[in-house]
């Protein structure tokens, strides 16, 4: 996939160099090489009438070979190649000084040319260096004009090399002058780009001092904003009574050196909202801070969440007049279905007197279905007052194993009569715990239902209970038909079910609800891990164990932290 376009092309450093201008230095390098080539060749000023002709020749090839070396830039160009050619420049002017007496000699204007070389090397960084090679070179001339004594006069050799190296110079300047303008006109329009890209963006950007005093602005400011007040009064005026402080603190904590956001109604418009990014700009030391900030319109987005509250806020209500409705009910029809429970319980007992066959298989029916009713009315009733947060756990300190115990007893008979095997793994000495003793019993009665319920003939109901720490774990593991991977996330939320049509006929979907709701009343979780055709196995972890072990007839009600 090709890439994006650039908005705008890096800025360079002035030091750096510019690959554009690689070729005219290069044709510069090629120019002295060739002037000093056919100066040489000409025999124009080598001082033959001297005798210094062998001499002058070698000045001439050591300053030309720089000018050929300086082809290379038309292959590979970059900071560390010309640094090398100046440092070329300056060994080649240093030897030819040497050779040709210096600035007295006949070549003395080639003194310099290390000057002139860095200026058309691009760096203002290198003129020093190209100055030390020429100080250099003239210290070496005169050295060797003190050893080997002044050279033979040559006005003719030392008015053409004086010549060329002014000419070289001028040209260096010239190129030197074209590149600044280059990148001086380069970076101008990258500025440009980036004022365009800024003035064009959505959002405000401000440059702020320490204080939130407007510096700068760039962008579009959201109409509830202006500008111009932003500069005349400064951030915080603008900002809405109320929100002010929130507004304050957003700056100091960017004045740290944290991120920021915040959110406020601007004075100027109540009904709307700006939302604020704040973040601490670089700055060098010694200098204020300065601060970077970013002003969006957002209300359309404090619209929606004002309008998710409100839908939140309702749907709350309506959820509190359920479990108000469910909860009344409940009580409303436990007093009749009681009565009801109680005449066919006489009935079938044929307490006042013989009755047909049938009249008491009617009544038995009417005893179970009513009884399964009043379990279903009192489950509904304590998920309703647990949703209210109006069940209150008495806490007492107690032997779980007792209650272990009491559960399995209930469910005894039901077992025996499905041809299921119960069994207990308790710890052999008490495991004293503080909690509510009918709601550890009323969770373990409704686990094992549910395993017995369904578990078929043959198969075995176990429950676990041991203390981990402060934590009480209790477990109850069957053999039953297990429940789908799909099924689990549902399972203990009211009224959800597993399995096939069949399984959901046997409950209503409330007992592994109440449980999970009585165990994070504890502060405790509830965990399921089951498998299709293996069995299900409940734990319930309740961090309510106590060091000591329970003194019998003791009961105190214990502060327990609920969450809501």
């Amino acid at each position: 996939m090709k890439p994006p376009p650039a908005l705008f092309e890096p800025i360079r450093s002035p030091d750096a160099p510019d690959a554009r201008d690689g070729a005219a230095v290069a044709a510069w390098h090629a120019g002295w090489a060739a002037a000093v080539g056919l100066t040489a060749l000409a025999g124009d000023w080598l001082g033959r009438e001297s005798g210094a002709a062998g001499l002058g020749a070698s000045a001439a090839l050591a300053m030309a070979t720089p000018g050929l070396l300086g082809l290379v830039l038309l292959a590979r160009d970059g900071r560390s190649v010309r640094a090398a050619l100046l440092a070329a420049w300056c060994l080649a002017a240093v030897a030819a000084s040497g050779l040709s007496g210096g600035l007295t000699g006949p070549l003395g204007g080639f003194v310099f040319m290390s000057l002139a070389a860095a200026v058309a090397l691009g760096s203002s960084r290198w003129a020093p260096f190209g100055l030390l090679g020429t100080a250099m070179a003239a210290v070496v001339g005169l050295a060797a004009t003190g050893v080997n004594g002044a050279p033979a006069a040559s006005p003719g050799m030392a008015t053409l090399s004086a010549l060329l190296t002014v000419g070289a110079a001028a040209l260096a300047f010239r190129l030197s002058a074209g590149t600044q303008a280059r990148r001086l006109d380069a970076v101008e329009g990258a500025v440009a780009q980036v004022e365009t890209v800024l003035a064009g963006q959505p959002g405000l950007t401000l440059v702020l001092d320490a204080s939130g005093a407007p510096l700068a602005a760039y962008g579009a400011a959201p109409a509830a904003l202006p500008v111009d007040p932003l500069f005349e009064e400064g951030l915080v005026a603008a900002v809405h009574a109320p929100d002010r402080p929130a507004v304050l603190a957003a700056l100091a904590k960017a004045v740290a050196g944290s991120e920021a956001q915040v959110r406020f109604a601007p004075r100027l418009a109540l009904d709307r909202r700006i939302l604020l990014v704040l973040r601490r700009q670089a700055a060098k030391a010694g200098e204020p801070p300065r601060l970077i900030a970013v002003a969006l319109d957002a209300s359309l987005q404090h619209a929606r969440e004002e309008g998710l509250d409100a839908a939140r806020l309702e749907a709350e209500a309506q959820s509190a007049g359920k479990t108000r409705f469910l909860a009344h009910m409940s009580h409303e029809l436990r007093t009749p279905l009681n009565a009801v429970i109680g005449f066919s319980d006489i009935m079938r007992q044929r307490l006042f007197g013989p009755i047909s066959d049938r009249y008491a298989e009617y009544a038995d029916s009417i005893h179970t279905a009513g009884g399964h009713l009043l379990a279903l009315i009192n489950d509904v009733l304590d998920v309703s007052r647990i949703e209210a947060d109006r069940y209150d756990l008495s806490i007492e300190r107690f032997d779980v194993r007792e209650a272990v115990s009491a559960a399995l007893a209930l469910v005894r008979v039901q077992a025996d009569d499905k041809g299921v095997e119960l069994a207990a793994v308790l710890p052999p000495e008490a495991l004293t715990v503080a909690a509510d003793r009918r709601a550890v019993k009323q969770m373990l009665l409704n686990l094992l239902s549910n395993a017995v319920k369904f578990t078929p003939s043959g198969g075995s109901v176990t429950v676990t209970a041991e203390a981990l720490g402060a934590t009480l774990e209790l477990s109850v593991a069957d053999t039953g038909v297990g429940v789908a991977p799909e099924d689990l996330a549902r399972l203990g939320r009211p009224f959800e079910q597993a399995g096939g049509a069949e399984q959901r006929a046997q409950g209503t979907g409330l007992g592994l609800s109440l449980v999970r709701s009585l165990a994070e009343l504890h502060q405790g979780t509830m965990s399921l891990d089951s498998t299709p055709g293996a069995g299900t196995a409940v734990t319930i972890r309740l961090p309510v164990v106590v060091a000591r072990p329970a003194v019998d007839g003791e009961a105190e009600v214990i502060p327990l932290n609920r969450s809501a």
